[in-house]
C-alpha cells in the first residue's frame, strides 16, 4: 500500500516538469487508514510547494490531516527560502508519520527535515521507490551539487552518423514523431545552446513551439556560442520577440562593434577562449549561477564534441533516421579529434531506446570516467 501511494506522489510530481526549476519536482499524498485525503504538487518556483498543496487540498476537502501520513517525493525542506519550511506546516497540520521517497541532495540541508520531524514527535521514514525519485530530479541534484547545469547533447542524424550534407542541407532527417519529441526535450529544459554555425547554416528559431494557443509557452533560454560575433543582425535569435531571451557568447578577440551592435538587441557574455574557442567549463559555471539546472545542446558536430569528448555532458539524446548520407565532407553528429585509443571511448550506461515512427532514438547516461 505504501508503495502505490508513493507511486501516485510521483506521478503528481511530474506535473511540474519543465516548470519549477531552480527548484525540484515534488509531488505529496496525505492518507489515512489507506484512504486519500488531499494531494499536491509544486507547481512553479515561489509558489507553495508540494506538501502545502496537499495540506489545502485535504483541507478544502473537508479532511483534517491529524494522525494521517504524508507521503512526498523528496524530504520537506526545514529552512526559509521563497517560501516557509515546510517542516513548520506538517507539524502545526499533526501529521503523525512522514514517508519520503528520497534525501534532501544539498549536503547543507539533507536529513536536517527529517531531523526536525523527529524531534517533533513525526514518525519518519525514508528511502522508498528513491532510485526513481531520484532520476526524476536528476537535472536538481545535479546542479545542487556542482553548481553547473545536467547538460544534455541531443542530435538527429542518419545511421551513418551524419546530421547535414557537406553544404549544411539538413531538413529534415527525423520523421515527425521524432521532432515532435525533441519538442518535449525543449521543454524540459531551462536553457538550450548551440554554436554560431548552426545559427549561419540554419537561422534557427530554438524555442518550444506549442502544440496548441491554450498550452503554456515554456520560456526557454537561448546561448549560442560565438568567439568571434558572427551571429547575424537578422538571425530569428537575435530579432525575433523571444530576442530578451538570447544571450550571444563572445571571445576576447571578438570585434567591439560586433559586440555593440548585437548587444542592442540582445544578451552578451563575454567569455575567456582558448585556441580560438569559447571556454565550455566557464560557460557552464556562469549558467550554474544564473540558477540554470539543465541545459540542451543541439550544436553542430564540433561543439557536440567539445561538450561530450571534454566531459561536460551528462545524457545523450540521439535520434536515427533509416536513412544513409555518405561522404567524406558530409557534416558528423559528433565531431573534434575523437579518441586516439579504445581506452579514451567515451561510454555510456543506462541506455534506453526509443521507436519513433520510423526513427530510433537513443537516450543513455554518460558513464563517469573510472
Amino acid at each position: 500500500m505504501s508503495e502505490r501511494w508513493m507511486r501516485l506522489a510521483l506521478r503528481l510530481a511530474r506535473r511540474g516538469r519543465g516548470h519549477t526549476s531552480p527548484n525540484p519536482m515534488v509531488g505529496a499524498v496525505i492518507t489515512r487508514r489507506g484512504r486519500l485525503l488531499g494531494q499536491g504538487w509544486h507547481h512553479q518556483a515561489g509558489k507553495p510547494h508540494a506538501e502545502i498543496e496537499a495540506l489545502r487540498d485535504a483541507q478544502a476537502k473537508g479532511h483534517d490531516p491529524r494522525g494521517a501520513t504524508l507521503f512526498v517525493a523528496l524530504e520537506p525542506c526545514s529552512t526559509f527560502g521563497r517560501t516557509p519550511p515546510c517542516t513548520n506546516a506538517i507539524i502545526q497540520a499533526g501529521i503523525q508519520r512522514v514517508v519520503a521517497a528520497a534525501t534532501d541532495p544539498n549536503p547543507l540541508h539533507a536529513g536536517r527535515g527529517f531531523e526536525v520531524l523527529r524531534a517533533a514527535g513525526v514518525e519518519v521514514e525514508h528511502g522508498l521507490l528513491d532510485t526513481v525519485a531520484t532520476d526524476l530530479n536528476k537535472a536538481f541534484n545535479h546542479w545542487i551539487r556542482h553548481r553547473t547545469p545536467y547538460v544534455t547533447v541531443k542530435a538527429a542524424m542518419t545511421l551513418d552518423g551524419k546530421i547535414a550534407t557537406a553544404h549544411g542541407d539538413s531538413k529534415w532527417i527525423t520523421g515527425e514523431k521524432a521532432r515532435a519529441f525533441g519538442m518535449k526535450l525543449r521543454a524540459e529544459h531551462d536553457a538550450i545552446l548551440v554554436g554560431v554555425e548552426t545559427i549561419l547554416t540554419d537561422d534557427p528559431s530554438l524555442t518550444h513551439r506549442a502544440k496548441s494557443r491554450s498550452e503554456q509557452v515554456h520560456t526557454l533560454r537561448r546561448f549560442v556560442l560565438d568567439s568571434t560575433a558572427r551571429t547575424p543582425l537578422n538571425s530569428k535569435v537575435v530579432s525575433d520577440e523571444h530576442r530578451a531571451l538570447t544571450t550571444i557568447v563572445v571571445g576576447p578577440r571578438a570585434p567591439s562593434s560586433r559586440v555593440r551592435a548585437l548587444a542592442c538587441q540582445v544578451n552578451i557574455l563575454k567569455a575567456p577562449a582558448s585556441n580560438g574557442r569559447v571556454e565550455v567549463p566557464w560557460v557552464l559555471r556562469k549558467l550554474g549561477e544564473e540558477d540554470l539546472t539543465s541545459l540542451l545542446v543541439e550544436g553542430g558536430g564540433e561543439v557536440n564534441a567539445s561538450f561530450l569528448l571534454g566531459g561536460f555532458a551528462q545524457e545523450i539524446a540521439f535520434f536515427y533516421a533509416p536513412k544513409v548520407l555518405g561522404g567524406q565532407d558530409a557534416r558528423r553528429g559528433v565531431a573534434g579529434v575523437g579518441a586516439t585509443s579504445s581506452k579514451q571511448v567515451m561510454r555510456l550506461e543506462k541506455v534506453r531506446w526509443q521507436k519513433l515512427g520510423p526513427d530510433l532514438l537513443l537516450q543513455a547516461r554518460v558513464q563517469s570516467p573510472q
